[in-house]
């Protein structure tokens, strides 16, 4: 699953031919929440609140790069680093 950025140190991945809706998943430290990129509503899973908070803002600033590397992510090609 390839990384495609860390924020406030909470990693930022995609899964190739992942399953509908698109969406990245937020790690840290044994945590996971999936994160639908077209509404930023959180799927699955959580976080700690201020990490959370601080993955939607970035995710907002970065909604059409996250759009973009799921695609790719789709079509099994590299996403890029955002």
């Amino acid at each position: 699953m390839p990384t495609i950025a860390i924020v406030d140190g909470v990693k930022v991945q995609m899964f190739y031919n992942d399953h509908i809706p698109p969406h990245f998943h937020a790690t840290l430290a044994g945590q996971e929440a999936l994160i639908a990129i077209s509404t930023l509503d959180v799927i699955r899973g959580s976080l700690p609140t201020a990490k959370l908070r601080a993955i939607l803002a970035w995710a907002r600033e970065h909604q059409s790069e996250l759009a973009l590397n799921w695609i790719k992510c789709q079509d099994q090609q590299s996403p890029e680093r955002i």
